[in-house]
């Protein structure tokens, strides 16, 4: 070969491999950062999680934007260009709080932010404040009771005449050789009441030569729906249940809060309807009622739905009042 077409070689193959760096370079997964703001304090039970805070990501090539959710989470996704290993500041700004500056490289490393609040809790109560005390959380559950009406009978007869050839007129009985009668009951709870326990049994004739061919309730369980085959003689069955008449009342419930600082902390059950809070405010004890707003005139609320739909309830007091 040639000194050219060596030289010829080589550029072509530098095209190819510069062509091939770019596209698998292309070809990269965008990196993400991700983690989590706080509140900034040397109790662990006081580093609340913080919301909205604007996180930026910069770098020399690019930047990129987002927000933390209301358990102080966020994902960043920065823009193509930037790698691992690379520089990066992370800028957190939230009102009220001091701006938070962070030199750190990019990498797969869980990001945990705590921003410090402007105006910091004095250690001394002011004797002005508006004491709040002895708080608990109400709510209502549905529960669901039965009351015993009865019970209901009914005998019915299956009639039949047994040995007599089917000869292909349906219904016959199982592998088709005699001629069978289907007989099918329903029997009603009434209005408002429900089933419980049915079955049918067979009493009187030759019962090993029939079958129960459909046996259920109805959705709302008030009627109770049978189907017999008899390819006999004629057989008499029974119909039996107890009934019940349901009904669904609303018991009252109560859970104390955890009381970290400033901050009152509950949870609730998916099922908890009507949740409010009970305490004493100035002296006087009160019912606040939550809301759909999550409204108090002594605190901010907050709430977190968990995966099994439970409710995380978070409340910080506002200026001028104090957990005594």
């Amino acid at each position: 070969m040639t000194k050219r077409k060596k030289i010829v070689t080589w550029v072509v193959v530098g095209i190819l491999g510069t062509g091939l760096i770019i596209a698998l370079a292309n070809r990269r997964q965008p990196v993400i950062l991700r983690g989590s703001v706080l509140r900034m304090d040397v109790d662990p039970n006081k580093q609340l999680p913080l919301a909205d805070v604007q996180i930026t990501a910069i770098n020399g090539l690019g930047s990129g934007k987002t927000s933390s959710d209301s358990l102080g989470f966020f994902s960043l996704t920065l823009p193509k260009g930037l790698r691992r290993r690379q520089p990066v500041l992370l800028q957190f700004r939230l009102k009220d709080y001091k701006s938070l500056d962070w030199d750190d490289f990019i990498s797969d490393k869980l990001y945990v932010a705590r921003m410090m609040p402007i105006h910091q809790e004095t250690i001394a109560e002011s004797h002005s404040d508006a004491a709040v005390s002895n708080a608990r959380v109400r709510y209502s559950v549905k529960a669901t009771a039965e009351a015993n009406i009865g019970s209901a009978v009914r005998a019915f007869q299956v009639v039949n005449t047994g040995n007599v050839p089917c000869e292909n007129r349906p219904p016959c009985a199982p592998g088709g050789k005699w001629k069978a009668t289907i007989n099918s009951q329903s029997l009603d709870a009434g209005v408002g009441n429900e089933f419980r326990n049915a079955r049918v049994s067979c009493v009187a004739g030759p019962c090993s030569f029939t079958r129960v061919e459909l046996e259920n309730f109805t959705q709302d369980r008030r009627h109770f729906n049978v189907s017999v085959r008899n390819w006999s003689d004629t057989t008499t069955f029974l119909f039996e249940a107890e009934v019940v008449h349901p009904m669904t009342s609303d018991l009252i419930r109560e859970t104390y809060p955890v009381i970290f600082g400033r901050t009152l902390n509950f949870s609730l059950p998916a099922s908890a309807e009507g949740p409010s809070i009970e305490a004493e405010v100035g002296g006087e004890a009160i019912v606040f009622p939550l809301g759909p707003g999550l409204f108090l005139r002594w605190a901010d609320c907050h709430m977190v739905p968990d995966r099994d739909q439970s409710r995380n309830y978070r409340c910080e007091l506002k200026p001028g009042y104090q957990f005594r």
